[in-house]
C-alpha cells in the first residue's frame, strides 16, 4: 500500500505496510484483555487485540522501516509505554505480532488514528482494515464523534469512511484549547506551521462516527 516518498520527515502518517519479522509476545488472558477495552477479535489467520508492555519492542521493530522513510513519527522507547493504552495490535498463530495501530484522544468527541502499520508479508490480507475498524470501535467506546488522521494512504482511508479536510473543523474556543498542546499530531490537526514540513505530501482526513 506505501510507495516510495520523500525523505524522511516526522509525521503521524498513520498506515504503513511492511516490516520485519516481530518477536512473539506472551498471550494476554482474557481478564486483561476485557479491562483493556474489549475481547480479541479472530479470524482463521490472526487475531486483534489490545495491546499489552510485552507487545512494545514488536511494535517498534515493525514500525522502524517506516520511521526510516520519514512514513511515521520518530519516537523514543519511552513514548510507546506512554502511549500503550492508545495501541491495538494484530499478532498470526505463533503469536508474532503482524499489525499495529492507535487510536488517541486530542479533544472532547475528537480523536486521532495513529501509527497504523503491517507486515510486507500480510499486506493484502485485511490486517490494517482489521485494526483500523477495531480502533473505530474503540474509538466509540471513549466517546470519540470524529477522527482525524494524517496519511499517504487516502485510498485506505477513504473505503473505512474518512474524507479530506479544508480548514480547521473546530469552533474558535476549542481551538485556543487545542493550540496549547504540545503534541505534534494536534499541530497536525489544526495545521500551524510549526509542523508543515511533517504535513508535505499527506492528506488531512476525518471521520464522523
Amino acid at each position: 500500500m506505501v510507495s516510495p516518498k520523500p525523505p524522511p520527515v516526522p509525521n503521524h502518517g498513520p498506515c504503513a505496510v511492511g516490516a520485519g519479522t516481530a518477536a512473539p509476545a506472551p498471550q494476554p488472558t482474557a481478564r486483561w484483555l476485557a479491562q483493556l477495552g474489549g475481547m480479541p477479535v479472530s479470524s482463521n489467520r490472526f487475531e486483534v487485540r489490545p495491546a499489552v508492555c510485552q507487545d512494545v519492542k514488536s511494535i517498534r521493530q515493525l514500525v522502524t522501516p517506516y520511521v526510516e522513510q520519514g512514513l511515521l513519527v520518530i519516537k523514543p522507547p519511552v513514548s510507546y509505554y506512554e502511549a500503550l493504552p492508545d495501541f491495538t495490535v494484530a499478532v498470526d498463530a505463533d503469536q508474532n505480532l503482524i499489525g499495529c495501530g492507535a487510536v488517541h484522544v486530542m479533544w472532547n468527541g475528537l480523536g486521532e488514528i495513529r501509527t497504523v502499520a503491517t507486515a510486507p508479508n500480510w499486506r493484502g490480507q485485511g490486517v490494517g482494515g482489521a485494526i483500523l475498524e477495531r480502533l473505530i470501535d474503540r474509538a466509540r467506546q471513549l466517546g470519540l464523534e470524529r477522527l482525524f488522521c494524517l496519511t499517504f494512504e487516502v485510498q485506505f482511508f477513504s473505503a473505512h469512511g474518512f474524507a479530506p479536510i479544508d480548514g480547521i473543523p473546530v469552533s474558535p474556543l476549542v481551538y485556543e484549547e487545542l493550540v496549547k498542546s504540545h503534541d505534534d499530531g494536534v499541530a497536525e490537526f489544526l495545521d500551524l506551521a510549526r509542523v508543515k514540513p511533517n504535513t508535505l505530501g499527506n492528506t488531512r482526513m476525518l471521520r464522523t462516527l
